[in-house]
């Protein structure tokens, strides 16, 4: 095999590629490596774990056709290196590859390709449909935080994507809080139902084009294909907890108030917090504000006042700061509204105005 690359766009597609392969040490060896293709097909990197898998075209000039794998993290490290604009040359002979670029040279050892896993695609497709990479990646990165970090319960640790009437949702829980976000497509889309690993999902939307890309699934797999390859991932086949049913349908305390202003009497109050890093928000109706409070026995207490347009019964809720100051960042807008369904009670959390996402968290003990 012998190749001409640019520089900077192989690099770039190295550095895509290698999230993909085998970051521990497996079973097998050679998933810790990047399969480099050159054929009728032109130019391809390609990368599994057995999990997640990518195939991805790079440009460039194929003198000499051939197959082989290099180690993902050193020929990441080497096209890292090689900064600046460019070309370089690719050369493998036996088991050693050559790469050249100016006056710098390096040489690899490569793995044996015989080894090397084709990638999983689904073999009966249950759906396939079009959409924006843009959208799928909104979907996932707006919920994919708050799913479980445990594997105990694999669903939990999972992304659950649904479409209905138009309407995609995804949605992700730890069983301590829960978001959901909603997209509507104007083209025509299949209902389905798939749950796709957390940490899966992530890979797969830091690799997608902001463009067109066609999703297909069956039971066991799912493809997103574009223009310059394909992402697959292996998919979750127990059954996602009816999470419908827990979302509040009526609220006995609401609050409306300027996003940032929360923002920071939180980060203020959470200084103050305990070992639980527990802090009291209080529903204030006849003052037009809520009240967060924490304490802290080796520290001291702190007490802010957020105003804004506050109805319903007097409620006081202990949280972890964190669960709420989480959703921020991705909630748009400058105003967010609280929504309290009573005490011991999950809270709900969405921009005021905007139902396309909704943030529940479950209250800690008094």
């Amino acid at each position: 095999m012998i190749l001409t690359l640019d520089k900077k766009g192989f690099g770039e597609a190295v550095a895509m590629v290698a999230r993909f392969a085998e970051r521990k040490g497996g079973s097998l060896p050679v998933l810790a490596g990047i399969a480099l293709i050159a054929g009728d097909d032109g130019i391809k990197l390609r990368a599994t774990n057995l999990e997640t898998g990518i195939d991805l075209k790079v440009e460039g000039t194929i003198e000499e056709t051939g197959v082989t794998v290099l180690p993902a993290a050193v020929l990441r490290e080497i096209t890292a290196s090689l900064s600046g604009t460019g070309i370089l040359k690719l050369e493998h002979r036996g088991d050693i590859v050559t790469i050249a670029s100016g006056s710098a040279r390096s040489t690899l050892k490569t793995l044996p390709s015989e080894d090397f896993p084709i990638l999983p695609l689904p073999d009966a497709p249950t759906a396939k449909f079009t959409l924006p990479g843009a959208v799928l990646a909104n979907l996932i990165s707006s919920v994919a935080p708050f799913a479980s970090t445990s594997t105990v319960r694999p669903e939990l640790a999972s992304v659950l994507l649904t479409a209905e009437g138009g309407i995609i949702k995804a949605v992700a829980t730890d069983s301590f809080r829960l978001a959901e976000k909603k997209i509507s497509l104007p083209g025509a889309v299949p209902p389905f139902t798939m749950l796709i690993p957390a940490k899966n999902a992530i890979d797969i939307i830091q690799t997608l084009p902001q463009g067109d890309i066609t999703v297909t699934l069956d039971e066991h797999q799912c493809v997103c294909t574009f223009e310059q390859g394909l992402v697959t991932t292996r998919l979750v086949g127990s059954s996602y907890p009816d999470y419908a049913q827990i979302i509040p349908k009526a609220f006995v305390a609401e609050a409306n108030i300027i996003k940032k202003d929360f923002e920071t009497a939180l980060r203020r109050t959470s200084v103050f917090s305990d070992s639980f890093q527990k802090v009291r928000i209080s529903f204030d109706a006849s003052g037009k504000k809520i009240r967060l409070a924490a304490q802290n026995a080796d520290i001291g207490d702190a007490i802010e006042e957020v105003g804004g347009a506050v109805s319903g019964d007097p409620v006081e809720l202990s949280f972890n700061h964190r669960y709420l100051s989480a959703p921020l960042s991705i909630i748009p807008g400058e105003n967010i509204s609280l929504s309290a369904s009573g005490i011991g009670r999950a809270l709900v959390i969405r921009g005021s105005g905007d139902s396309s996402f909704l943030y529940l968290v479950m209250p800690m003990n008094q």
